[in-house]
């Protein structure tokens, strides 16, 4: 009881944090915007770090993958793996999405001038934003000043991953550039821990101020993503799982998964967190029959980049924010636009430290949505965490086994079941007595 507590204990304070500025919203209504400034206080020193948080944070990442070269075919497998699954999740998402609208019936037109008010407004430049079009102006800057705003956020990553790996590349030489790396990304995290005292403060009273103009419509469209989200992981996690299972070793790929799955599902769960899973995975994995190698490759490197769940609620962030301001969204090109997006959110965006925040900030930025709607899609990351996590979580074990298959070709399970059966007899045989 007392670790699942302290694993769950932020997501409890802003979650209540957000309960009792809801409240507050709703009982003062427009006065709420007293509260106000202390919102603003702990979005303006969110923003102050997000710069060099991204900066620290990815190229340390980068950097340190010293040995890019290395385990060949097995780490060929996890990018493809990771990245059709990823992909799957956000094209469901997006179709659930656009099905089941959670904004549909709620009135949005107030949040322009809230977030007006605040210091902001959607970019006109974006209303009609077209990956194509926009390619060079998504990714590039023109000038190295430029980098340094959090409006550019996608053009500050591409330049990070490029002195990261050129970092990596360089070898001892860079040495100290690295150190350098890896102690301002430690410092920028503990900055951002130092912070998340304030964060239920901050993020209560700006809720306030945003529940106090639109009512509890903006609740109602909360609850929605909830349902809508708990609804599509239960979907994911018994018939793809299922399917993903039967493609690495058929029938009884499936039997077995479903067998050893149920440890670490609960192990999820209940802490909340993908790398306290590491352990029951991995035992979980060797149980199914997944050879060593594989499983002890596949599961830690699956806890940073192996986001399928993480995945669904970016698309889910980025639906949300164009229903929220009534920016069009169906047609082809935004349709992959927001899948690229979603699995940058997801998928990539969780291997960096602080990841989760500088994807939020990245859907703003590509989108030209205000900064101030960075605590509005924020509430989503926590009312969605604990399922997300049994997917990205549970999902490295069935990964693991496609892995598998993928290596060792179709009949991996009956060589390895062969395999183990003759250390077993092997075993009893040396526990016989001697005559």
């Amino acid at each position: 009881m007392q670790n699942f507590i302290k694993n769950y204990k932020m997501s409890f304070a802003l979650l209540l944090s957000v309960v009792i500025g809801g409240l507050l919203g709703v009982i003062l209504g427009p006065k709420a915007n007293v509260l106000e400034p202390f919102g603003q206080i702990y979005l303006n020193l969110l923003f102050t770090l997000i710069v060099p948080l991204v900066f620290f944070g990815v190229t340390s990442s980068i950097a340190n993958m010293g040995a890019m070269n290395r385990l060949g075919k097995i780490l060929l497998s996890i990018a493809i793996i990771f990245s059709v699954t990823a992909m799957i999740s956000g094209v469901l998402a997006l179709i659930s999405a656009l099905l089941f609208n959670p904004l549909e019936k709620i009135d949005t037109n107030a949040i322009h001038n809230i977030l007006a008010h605040a210091g902001g407004d959607v970019s006109a430049d974006t209303k009609e934003l077209s990956l194509a079009q926009q390619l060079v102006k998504t990714i590039t800057v023109g000038d190295f000043f430029e980098l340094f705003s959090k409006i550019n956020m996608l053009q500050l990553i591409v330049f990070s991953v490029i002195f990261g790996i050129a970092t990596a590349l360089v070898g001892e030489k860079a040495a100290s550039v690295k150190n350098l790396l890896n102690a301002g990304s430690e410092i920028l995290m503990k900055m951002i821990h130092i912070l998340m005292y304030y964060a239920p403060i901050g993020l209560g009273c700006y809720f306030a101020t945003i529940v106090g103009q639109l009512g509890t419509q903006i609740l109602e469209g909360y609850l929605k993503v909830f349902l809508l989200y708990l609804v599509l992981s239960i979907l994911y996690y018994f018939v793809f799982f299922s399917l993903y299972a039967y493609l690495s070793a058929g029938k009884e790929g499936f039997l077995t998964f479903w067998k050893h799955i149920v440890p670490p599902t609960v192990t999820a769960l209940a802490t909340c967190s993908s790398a306290a899973s590491i352990p029951i995975n991995l035992a979980a994995t060797k149980k199914i029959g997944v050879p060593a190698d594989i499983a002890e490759t596949v599961i830690p490197i699956g806890v940073n980049t192996h986001k399928d769940g993480s995945v669904i609620g970016g698309v889910f962030k980025v639906v949300f924010l164009f229903a929220l301001f009534g920016k069009e969204y169906h047609n082809p090109t935004m349709f992959l636009s927001i899948l690229v997006v979603g699995f940058l959110v997801g998928a990539v965006m969780g291997a960096i430290p602080g990841g989760g925040m500088i994807g939020e900030m990245l859907i703003i930025s590509v989108y030209g949505f205000p900064p101030e709607a960075l605590p509005v899609i924020a509430v989503i990351s926590t009312i969605i965490d604990a399922p997300a996590t049994v997917l990205n979580s549970t999902g490295n074990t069935v990964c693991a086994m496609l892995a598998a298959r993928f290596v060792d070709g179709k009949d991996w399970l009956k060589k390895q079941q062969g395999t183990e059966r003759k250390q077993d007899e092997v075993k009893q045989a040396e526990l016989l007595p001697v005559k």
